[in-house]
């Protein structure tokens, strides 16, 4: 009974989650009520507050959702081994996921404003550091026999992953979800990564 119960939750998340980024790209974040979100969505208010305190409540939590789909990418596990980096790998999880910003596009534009740009680039060091510093620990990155900071290569790299990121959304390019996974590599990985001591395993 439990797992049914858990089901139908999800499906009813889901349900808000896609009714609320369809009326924020139709009508902008400030200009939709929790009434216009429940109509969307096919339930009622109270079952709106079932799952959610408020506006801002459901706003955090797909951003968060956001935020996760970004921490999976940069797992370790999945795509260093050694030091060696799985290119393809990165590559084709960074392409699903502009994949998925792209088709919800606005919504994204919406989060990725200066605040939300923000927290993301918080968000995307705290995983670097948390996950990656015991490998740029062990590299000892030197330049003129000075050891780079390890804070220096994580924001570096940070602000190549979220400043490529918000161009992409906020700019009038046709450059495709393919095309941006491939030129973020080619940044990160032809000449940053290698000069650190990280191999790349094309």
């Amino acid at each position: 009974m439990a797992k049914k119960i858990d089901l139908r939750v999800k499906r009813t998340n889901k349900m808000i989650m896609e009714a609320f980024i369809h009326l924020v790209e139709v009508k902008g974040y400030d200009n939709i009520t929790i009434q216009e979100i429940a109509d969307e969505a096919m339930i009622n208010r109270a079952t709106f507050y079932a799952h959610f305190k408020d506006k801002q409540d459901l706003y955090d939590q797909i951003f968060k959702q956001a935020i996760d789909a970004f921490a999976a990418v940069l797992d370790p596990d999945q795509i260093v081994q050694g030091n060696r980096l799985k290119v393809r790998k990165i590559e084709m999880v960074l392409k699903n996921i502009y994949e998925q910003i792209q088709a919800n596009r606005k919504f994204f534009l919406t989060i990725m404003d200066a605040s939300g740009n923000e927290i993301l680039r918080k968000k995307v060091a705290e995983i670097l550091n948390e996950k990656y510093s015991h490998v740029f620990k062990r590299l000892k990155i030197t330049e003129n026999d000075i050891e780079v900071p390890l804070d220096f290569i994580i924001e570096y790299m940070t602000s190549i992953f979220v400043g490529t990121l918000h161009w992409w959304i906020t700019s009038d390019t046709t450059m495709s979800a393919d095309s941006l996974s491939k030129l973020v590599i080619k940044l990160v990985g032809n000449g940053h990564l290698t000069i650190l001591g990280i191999e790349i395993d094309h």
